[in-house]
């Protein structure tokens, strides 16, 4: 059956939520750019008294989120998160009816209030921006659902750029409209916030610590202790000082390098924020619906490839200025120009929306919250780095803008490596994501419906290909832990990937004892822990493709901890190059690539009465005519 990501647009559980925080990022941009147009246009200050606020406006809407996130994330993890929702969008009310006061009045130290108060109320949505997502929402709608969050953001804060300035320039009342329009919208989220469906506390009975510093240092903690999730926060906040750097060169790339008016800058946001919207809305397809943090290696690379090819677009100034939308894209490399600042935010939509969904995969319910709050932190102190970088590399080591996306292109390319070396796992989904689109046409039926959203379970599959693990892993949204013979465990130039994925080898009695021993303890440890074991009960490959009999680990197993049984089979992998039959028969090459699998899963058995004879019989039934 074809899923969309778009279905979760014609359900309660999501629909209200994405229409509130598209509304609230819609509305904040309306605000801050409004504001600022008055300021530097209407309100007849000094250029020193302009220069001082635009500069001082975003210090105090990025001050919040390093004094209020930890705060913010116990509420959070206290509160019902639809009902903490409405009290922030009834902030917003309060705020933007105060913001309408000052721009009313042309009241600057006012509206800087405001701005600070904007951030606050940011700050106190951003846990539950993401936090809520896991609640509401399946592991394999978690990828979309994310996508869906990033490209509503994305275009909300495009088209709220555009329409706080041009409310501003109505002639007579451009104050007026602003102000309508702010208030207009804070009440309309309000009113879609509250058909939010309940999302219960996770933990109610926490109790809040309002030493700001020492939480602050706790959730940072709270991020550091999983090695993933970590690596993973890093990525999202390397995203905003990506984007936080690239899009301040933006205006004065678009005057000074593609010799253009204010159209033009907004045509290089709108190109850069719609490509961010695209991949992130691209990425469900891309992952089949599964956490897939393959696609965050693929993302990272174009992004680098594309920034510095922005370079090598137009590393000198503009040959002419004062050029219309019109006469730009008539100039000879305007259309490249334009294709890398919409790649560049598509890659950065399949880099980003991954990581999202595996930070809130990978980390524990009672902590995503605060750990989301950690997060908003570093993001606040990659931001701010990101603008000093900029003021640094033009203003004292004399670097043009081009030169700066240049550097861009470097530093991002050494992130990745840094990703890559200390999280192996990015590295091998991103190989088995290509490898798997390559080599097969995948159909996934029934993970769904039976493999537990959350909880412990034992896979067991048939076992037909070497490619058999990286097949399931990437149709079942869930990590999982495969049990594997340890001789192919310890293969030279390949175990440092079977240990980054967390394989768990084996051995007969009659070969290591101990070893056997310690892998029964590993993977009774991880069925304790709540996660995902996949064991092929057949001890080897299939010879022949029919199923042989499967051995009675799987009983031991289920004796120490039943948990419940998940029978799954591969079909069509007797025809593809990795089974047996595919490297034997070596001059049908061209056949084995792009083989028709499918991959199926039936109802959980109950483990106290699961046996290795009816588990056998079942994987046999479901396997049709050849595996």
């Amino acid at each position: 059956m074809a899923h969309s990501q778009f279905e979760l647009l014609k359900q309660r559980r999501f629909l209200p939520f994405f229409l509130t925080q598209a509304l609230g990022a819609f509305n904040d941009n309306v605000f801050r750019n409004a504001m600022l147009a008055l300021m530097v246009y209407q309100m007849g200050l000094s250029t020193e008294q302009s220069t001082l606020y635009a500069n001082l406006a975003p210090a105090l809407f990025i001050l919040p989120y390093f004094l209020f996130s930890a705060t913010a994330g116990q509420i959070a993890e206290k509160v019902e998160k639809a009902r903490l929702i409405r009290i922030t969008t009834a902030m917003e009310i309060a705020i933007m009816s105060l913001a309408a006061y000052g721009f009313i009045y042309s009241l600057p130290t006012l509206l800087l209030f405001c701005l600070f108060l904007t951030g606050v109320q940011s700050t106190l949505f951003g846990p539950v921006k993401y936090a809520i997502l896991p609640q509401v929402l399946a592991p394999e709608e978690l990828t979309g659902g994310n996508g869906l969050v990033e490209m509503g953001t994305s275009i909300s804060i495009l088209i709220g750029m555009i329409a706080g300035m041009s409310l501003l320039m109505i002639p007579g009342y451009g104050p007026q409209a602003a102000a309508a329009a702010m208030i207009g919208l804070a009440v309309t989220g309000h009113l879609v916030s509250r058909a939010i469906p309940m999302a219960p506390a996770i933990a109610p009975d926490l109790k809040i610590n309002i030493n700001i510093l020492a939480e602050s240092l706790h959730v940072l903690g709270m991020v550091r202790h999983n090695p993933v999730v970590r690596r993973a926060v890093f990525g999202v906040s390397w995203f905003w000082f990506v984007g936080t750097l690239l899009s301040a060169q933006l205006p004065n790339y678009a005057k000074l390098h593609l010799g253009g008016l204010e159209s033009l800058n907004l045509l290089a946001l709108a190109l850069f924020s719609v490509g961010i919207g695209l991949g992130s809305l691209w990425c469900e397809k891309l992952s089949q619906r599964t956490v897939e943090i393959g696609l965050v290696p693929f993302g990272a690379l174009g992004m680098t490839v594309f920034c510095a090819d922005l370079y090598f677009a137009r590393p000198g100034y503009a040959p002419e200025t004062g050029i219309t939308l019109a006469q730009f894209w008539q100039q000879t490399g305007s259309f490249r120009i334009m294709a890398d600042l919409t790649l560049i935010g598509l890659f950065a939509g399949f880099f980003i929306v991954p990581l999202f969904a595996l930070i809130q995969s990978r980390t524990e319910k009672h902590h995503l919250s605060r750990v989301i709050a950690g997060m908003n932190i570093q993001n606040a102190v990659f931001i701010v780095s990101a603008a000093a970088t900029g003021i640094v590399l033009q203003r004292y080591l004399g670097f043009n803008i081009p030169d700066v996306f240049l550097l861009l292109s470097v530093l991002n390319l050494a992130a990745l490596v840094y990703l890559l070396l200390l999280v192996p796992e990015f590295f091998l989904r991103f190989l088995a994501w290509i490898y798997i689109r390559i080599m097969y046409r995948v159909e996934v039926q029934g993970i769904e419906k039976h493999v537990p959203d959350d909880g412990p379970a034992l896979l067991v599959c048939n076992h037909v290909s070497y490619m058999d693990a990286l097949l399931l892993s990437s149709a079942v949204p869930r990590p999982i832990r495969f049990v594997m013979y340890y001789k192919i465990f310890n293969t030279p130039g390949v175990r440092w990937a079977f240990k980054a994925a967390n394989a768990i080898p084996i051995a007969g009695r009659s070969e290591d004892p101990q070893l056997m021993e310690r892998a029964f303890a590993e993977v009774d440890n991880a069925l304790a822990d709540g996660e995902l074991v996949c064991i092929f009960p057949e001890g080897r490959l299939t010879p022949d493709g029919e199923i042989g009999p499967f051995k009675l680990g799987m009983e031991r197993i289920l004796a120490a901890r039943p948990v419940p049984v998940v029978p799954m089979t591969i079909r069509g992998m007797w025809a593809s190059i990795f089974s047996r039959n595919g490297m034997i028969n070596t001059l049908r090459l061209p056949s084995r690539i792009r083989a028709h699998v499918t991959v199926l899963a039936e109802a959980p058995v109950d483990g106290a009465s699961a046996t290795a004879a009816g588990m056998e019989e079942k994987v046999k039934a479901m396997r049709g005519e050849w595996a």
